[in-house]
């Protein structure tokens, strides 16, 4: 095993990842505001809203996997010094992402009748497309940013992040306020509002993003000649962004899926999965922010070729990620009725009931704490050194061979109902997790060896 450092190893992954945590945590807490507003609105409107942003979220993190590809590479190439393969791959990722849109645009549109034959009821079905119609034209500037947060974030620009999603934070609540309640003479549009916020969020958040950019890093001449083919650069972010994108439907299918499942078994469970997701989606956002970090690091010992340094970022990676997964299973299992009702309005007639299966569900997710971070920092060791196809087999089998058949079983066989599918989530994330482990500190790390 490295010897891991503290000042050499540990505090500059944590000094890059804070910046990049800061923004995933604020950008989740833009669909965290609609959750808790939709929640004080409307317990139907919430399980819409669940419902909806579950498919919106599977076909845009596919698609992200073309900006997520950007990072690596960039990386690797600041490293290399080769300023010109990362301006042109950027561009190329602009150009998958814009395709991806048009391609995946019909499938939020008539999301409703996906649905129906998914066995949801039929006027959650209805409201869930109808909020699919609107936040189905905020994929494309979402798709963009993912590209112009992974250029910036190899570039170590990352403080920009961190400032555009806290001034959306806000900006979001402002609108949704005004659109789901109808105050300040707005009519009150409940789900529709909150669709509406979504995409001025993201269009506005896109725009400074893109120019700062280029104000920061002229040099890099990035949307010069944007309309001209690269064919080159365009197959190689196809070639790692794709299985990149794959990786991450087969992952947050498998929560998808948990969803649909849920509401199989009915209105306040679906709801409660709702709220209990949200909570251990806000603090795995910390993990997402360490292992972009990660990558960042682990691709620039790539492009380094220096398998040592490498390792190092590993060992760094897995140690953080560790440390952060005892403090949440803490938190949760100390006050898990506090944020459960964080979500539910006082009033709400059904929140006894609500409490009792959330608080079930945020105490089982303790279960997946280790697991879940382990195999983002194995994927994220792993683009690093632009391993990207094979893990994408590993996340396909581990999830959906393992995990959904073992939560179906454990909850409508053995009868565990919603706590069996939770149940399924951990199974699935341990296969990952150790399958992936294997595949970096087992062949992928010895960028060296394969080099000579």
């Amino acid at each position: 095993m490295e010897k891991v450092n503290l000042r050499e190893d540990i505090l500059p992954l944590i000094s890059l990842g804070l910046p990049l945590v800061g923004s995933a945590v604020a950008s989740f807490l833009i669909h965290m505001t609609d959750t808790i507003m939709l929640g004080w609105y409307d317990v139907s409107a919430l399980a819409a809203s669940v419902l909806a942003n579950s498919l919106w979220f599977l076909i845009f993190i596919m698609g992200a996997g073309f900006g997520f590809a950007v990072m690596p590479i960039v990386a690797a190439a600041s490293a290399s010094g080769d300023d010109t393969r990362a301006r042109r791959t950027t561009r190329m990722a602009f150009w998958l992402s814009l395709i991806f849109f048009a391609v995946s645009f019909p499938l939020n549109w008539w999301s409703g009748a996906v649905f129906n034959l998914m066995g949801q009821e039929p006027d959650l079905s209805e409201a869930g497309q109808g909020y699919l119609r609107i936040t189905a034209w905020a994929m494309a500037p979402a798709l963009l940013m993912a590209v112009l947060r992974s250029y910036l974030s190899a570039l170590k620009l990352t403080t920009i992040l961190l400032v555009v999603t806290l001034v959306g934070v806000g900006l979001n609540a402002v609108i949704n306020y005004a659109l789901i309640f109808g105050n300040w003479g707005f009519p009150a549009m409940g789900l529709t509002g909150a669709a509406i916020a979504t995409v001025i969020g993201n269009v506005v958040a896109l725009l400074v993003l893109a120019i700062y950019a280029q104000v920061k890093r002229p040099d890099y001449n990035l949307y010069q000649r944007l309309w001209k083919p690269d064919w080159e650069a365009f197959h190689q972010v196809r070639r790692i962004g794709l299985p990149i994108g794959l990786t991450q439907l087969a992952e947050s299918a498998l929560f998808s899926a948990s969803t649909i499942m849920v509401g199989w078994i009915g209105e306040i469970e679906l709801a409660a999965h709702g709220i209990a997701l949200q909570l251990t989606a806000l603090t795995f956002m910390f993990h997402v922010g360490m292992s972009q970090s990660a990558t960042i690091r682990a691709g620039e010992a790539f492009g380094r070729k220096n398998e040592t340094e490498l390792r190092r970022v590993g060992f760094s990676a897995i140690y953080v990620g560790l440390a952060f997964g005892v403090l949440v299973i803490s938190m949760f299992l100390i006050w898990p009725g506090f944020f459960v009702g964080l979500f539910i309005d006082p009033a709400e007639p059904q929140r006894a009931t609500l409490l009792e299966v959330g608080i079930v569900l945020l105490m089982l997710s303790t279960l997946f704490q280790f697991v879940d971070s382990g195999q983002i920092i194995a994927n994220a060791l792993l683009r690093g050194v632009q391993d990207t196809r094979i893990p994408m087999w590993i996340a396909a089998f581990s999830y959906w061979i393992v995990g959904v058949p073992a939560g179906y079983v454990l909850a409508f066989v053995v009868g565990l109902q919603e706590r069996g599918i939770w149940l399924g989530l951990t199974v699935g994330l341990a296969t990952a997790t150790g399958l992936l482990m294997w595949r970096f500190w087992g062949l992928s790390v010895r960028i060296n060896r394969a080099a000579g």
